[in-house]
């Protein structure tokens, strides 16, 4: 997935194909889409019924003719079909319309790190689909670590860790090239499973996903007060089936989260011992940047600097950095750094 600014400046749209949210930014226009990437269909008839936040609203609320899908997973497309249909009401038909007005129409998507031919073919498929005549990729860790202003291009050590929702990527780049990179299958979801699975296990409490935004707002509460409060949660008695409400300590929550999230401080130490020793120098004052969906876990950050002694700093709109990182490279908003070759005296 290497290629020059120049191929992403002929890029009309920049795609950021998330297994949690889809995001398309436009040339001159700016972010247009930010959804959710899930799409409920009728098993009865093939239609689609809804995408994106309406359709998130209706996962474990169906009935049984109508299924809720995801086409994404960890930022690979699964079902193409799928996210082809998903897309397409996503985007507004003005732009439609616009796209079949430019038979040369160029695309770039972002990707996870080492992905697999069949996961790129996948990506481009989809936007072939929708018309794109060229689709150009480029690593997720690239566009992420410009999307939050990094001096990517520059001879210094910079570290991102991009977290979403389905996996954590760790990443040290230098010269607009990525030194070392690591991959692990944990994200968002696997911290809120962990969650839901201590509160079963401790308060007999069942909580869907999408009720743990309360508890993860208490956690970001508690951090900034020093710890030690609790907080109301409500969810169905494992007995007996009725809603019932308990009083969960935000520490003993902390604790649940930390072994998913020790995969992650392992992938930190070995991208670590890969880099030479001048670029973990440069990490010891530059710091690590958090970007990514699930950057503001709470506890992440305090727990990676714990871990690695390292100043932890998360982008200011972590969950848009790839796709404003496509959107800036693709706008031309962004210069390598120019390297003349020497001449011989």
């Amino acid at each position: 997935m290497t290629l020059s600014l120049a191929q992403l400046s002929r890029c009309t749209i920049a795609v950021d194909l998330g297994a949690s949210r889809t995001r398309v930014y436009a040339r001159n226009t700016g972010l247009i889409v930010d959804e959710p990437s899930i799409a409920a269909v009728n098993t009865r008839t093939g239609s689609l019924i809804a995408v994106g936040a309406l359709a998130e609203g209706m996962a474990g609320r169906t009935p049984a003719h109508i299924r809720v899908v995801r086409p994404v997973s960890g930022g690979t497309v699964v079902d193409i079909d799928m996210a082809q249909r998903m897309l397409r009401h996503l985007i507004s038909d003005k732009i439609r319309r616009a796209w079949r007005r430019k038979p040369l129409l160029r695309a770039a998507v972002c990707l996870p790190h080492d992905a697999e031919p069949i996961a790129q073919r996948a990506a481009v498929e989809t936007l072939t689909g929708l018309g794109a005549r060229r689709v150009e990729l480029v690593d997720t860790l690239v566009a992420a670590a410009v999307g939050c202003g990094l001096p990517v291009q520059l001879p210094e050590a910079t570290m991102i860790i991009v977290c979403g929702a389905a996996s954590t990527q760790v990443a040290v780049l230098s010269l607009g090239a990525i030194v070392a990179a690591e991959k692990v299958q944990v994200g968002g979801d696997a911290i809120d499973y962990a969650v839901v699975q201590h509160l079963r296990s401790e308060h007999e409490l069942m909580l869907p996903t999408q009720g743990l935004y309360p508890l993860h707002v208490a956690l970001r509460a508690d951090r900034l007060a020093g710890g030690g409060t609790e907080t109301e949660v409500r969810g169905r008695d494992v007995a007996t089936g009725l809603s019932r409400t308990v009083l969960v300590s935000t520490a003993h929550v902390r604790n649940a989260i930390h072994t998913p999230l020790t995969a992650v401080l392992d992938a930190i130490g070995r991208v670590l011992r890969e880099c030479p020793p001048d670029l973990v120098a440069d990490l010891g004052t530059r710091g690590v940047m958090l970007a990514g969906g699930s950057a503001l876990l709470p506890g992440l950050d305090t727990m990676i600097e714990d871990a690695t002694g390292m100043t932890v700093h998360i982008a200011e709109n972590p969950d848009h950095c790839s796709v404003l990182g496509l959107g800036m490279m693709m706008e031309g908003k962004v210069r390598p750094m120019t390297i003349d070759p020497l001449v011989m005296r």
